[in-house]
């Protein structure tokens, strides 16, 4: 922590950025995936030929082989655990964007650190190192392995698939050994013999319906169950001359021929009545059904995905947004969004003496083509004793509401949309639409992260690390968004250096940092600490930088930090800066 020295108090007082290449490739002519894929590898598409201008083969050749290079290294790459997980352990519910932009990673630790972010983007509880999806998600993969398995793995098969998906079905109606079956009448009545099959009932799947029935047919008696679309799949003779004849067959009201010209896609005989099926059986709604069964999980809050697809703005709920850089790797970067919401802002109701708020959160981050990177959705929940609301909502002294992503982004330049909907207040709802640049961090320029300004920084315990909300690396950050503090408070100050030059004989830096802190209105220096980097018990190449400065000594106004870093091995100078404001 730092003290503000008499001297500078006496002072104060006396004042008063991966911009994807992927639209002009499409331009140019290009299938999508090969314009994604060069502008992933940092290739310039070869521009289409105008008239009058000519293009040489070697630049089309050279092309060709670069793009054919980067597939089979691709190729390379992902064998072992990474094609695993991409084809096998995550096959049934990554999202195309998803896919594509794995697809799209360049080293094993991008490839680390978008699995991670994967399993916590669907994390029930982020705060929590225990992701209770990802633990349910893989005892499905080893239940249908152990009981669905049939000369492949359990986890290819159709029972399989959905298990994984859907988890146990609320009925289950199963017949290993075939047997008798009673038609219905619109197929005609009568006893059929048929195939093992099993039906599976689940009361409600989001995105696909309520009592959604599945069928599962054994045609080869070998144990190889195929989920069908045909209710009369299940009937063992039925493509069997005279096998089985249905009631309205040996009554002389329909023929077996009916069986072979359905225009529906079934196999059902002709019923009574005309054969009218349930409008459950009908093509267009079992086709629905089975293309939505497939499809990875949907977005919660649909009504949020709405308003986030169509941009309409809201500004019922006023809330507050703030982006940082740090960097992973060359290529990756942790972009920390964080919102912010007034408790007076929202809505509260009582419920057994306790206050209860409720905020539904949706974001997506896109490229400017419109291709979507990163989708978060959460909630944010207040509950207060009734007796002490008054002092959470008080204007003159309002408290914060904080909700925290972590998204991993390439250098270039993104939009970002953020949908807000207290639950309580069903209309009461704000969004926001901005651009992020996201900065290129090179291996070997002089570089920081941004300057995060928070009212919480601490260590976290080692189980902790690397998850959870506000969490970097060993550390909790939590930023207050829009800097304004109060004289009563600490301002916490966390950033990041990158490639500082290291001595070969001490395997340390030999940096200078220099910490003021000015007027904004006038620019007068208000404090000043220098330290040496290689004095401090972190000094490495890459090192975190982390303060506290007590704000009781400064007056009300805008204040401006700069922290100037200068690498006396190699002379470059860095002077990230921002602002804050004391209340």
């Amino acid at each position: 922590m730092w003290a503000m020295p008499e001297a500078e108090v006496g002072k104060s007082h006396s004042c008063g950025v991966w911009v994807r290449r992927t639209a002009f490739a499409l331009a140019a002519g290009m299938s999508l995936a090969a314009a994604g894929a060069m502008a992933a590898a940092g290739q310039q598409p070869t521009r289409p030929v105008t008239p009058g201008q000519t293009l040489g083969p070697q630049t089309n050749q050279r092309s060709y082989q670069q793009e054919k290079a980067r597939r089979k290294r691709l190729q390379n790459e992902l064998e072992g655990y990474y094609k695993k997980w991409l084809n096998q352990d995550v096959r049934y519910i990554i999202t195309p964007a998803e896919r594509e932009a794995f697809l799209k990673l360049r080293t094993n630790e991008e490839r680390d650190q978008f699995i991670e972010a994967f399993w916590q983007r669907r994390n029930p509880d982020p705060d929590s190192p225990y992701n209770s999806f990802k633990e349910e998600y893989y005892r499905r993969i080893a239940y249908a392995n152990a009981h669905f398995a049939n000369g492949e793995p359990g986890w290819r098969t159709d029972r399989g698939r959905i298990w994984i998906m859907y988890g146990k079905p609320d009925e289950m109606d199963t017949h290993p050994d075939g047997g008798p079956w009673e038609r219905p009448d619109w197929m005609g009545g009568g006893t059929a013999v048929t195939y093992p099959f099993e039906d599976w009932i689940y009361h409600y799947i989001p995105g696909v319906g309520t009592e959604v029935k599945l069928e599962f047919v054994d045609k080869c008696m070998c144990g190889d169950y195929e989920l069908t679309m045909d209710p009369c799949a299940k009937d063992a003779l039925n493509e069997v001359p005279n096998g089985d004849p249905t009631m309205a067959e040996q009554m002389g009201i329909s023929n077996q021929s009916a069986r072979f010209n359905n225009t529906n896609g079934t196999s059902c005989p002709g019923g009574f009545g005309g054969g009218f099926m349930p409008e459950r059986y009908n093509e267009f709604s079992r086709l629905e059904q089975y293309a939505a069964i497939f499809r990875p999980p949907k977005i919660k809050f649909k009504d949020l995905e709405a308003v986030v697809s169509k941009n309409i703005n809201y500004h019922l709920l006023p809330f507050r947004f703030r982006a940082d850089y740090v960097k992973i790797t060359a290529d990756t970067v942790l972009v920390p969004i964080t919102v912010q919401i007034s408790d007076q802002n929202m809505t509260f109701r009582e419920k057994n003496g306790v206050q209860q708020s409720r905020v539904n959160i949706l974001g997506r981050i896109s490229t400017l083509t419109g291709r979507t990177v990163d989708t978060f959705e959460n909630v944010v929940r207040l509950n207060i004793p009734a007796e002490l609301l008054p002092q959470y909502v008080n204007p003159a002294n309002p408290r914060m509401a904080q909700y925290w992503h972590g998204s991993l982004l390439r250098p270039g330049r993104y939009k970002i949309d953020l949908a807000l909907k207290d639950v309580n207040s069903p209309n009461k709802m704000g969004t926001l639409r901005r651009a992020i640049v996201v900065p290129q961090y090179s291996d070997h320029k002089l570089q920081s992260s941004t300057i995060m300004l928070a009212d919480e920084i601490e260590k976290v315990p080692s189980q902790d690390v690397g998850a959870g909300q506000f969490i970097i690396g060993n550390t909790k950050v939590v930023p207050v968004v829009g800097a304004q503090f109060t004289r009563n408070q600490s301002m916490g100050i966390w950033m990041q250096l990158y490639n500082l030059k290291v001595n070969k004989t001490t395997h340390k830096p030999s940096a200078t940092i220099e910490w003021r802190i000015l007027n904004a209105a006038n620019n007068q220096l208000i404090f000043q600490h220098k330290e040496q980097a290689q004095t401090l018990s972190n000094a490495a190449e890459q090192m975190t930088l982390e303060k506290t400065l007590p704000l009781e000594s400064f007056r009300p106004g805008s204040y401006r930090l700069v922290v100037q870093v200068t690498d006396n091995l190699d002379g470059q100078t860095i002077s990230p800066q921002t602002e804050f404001y004391v209340k």
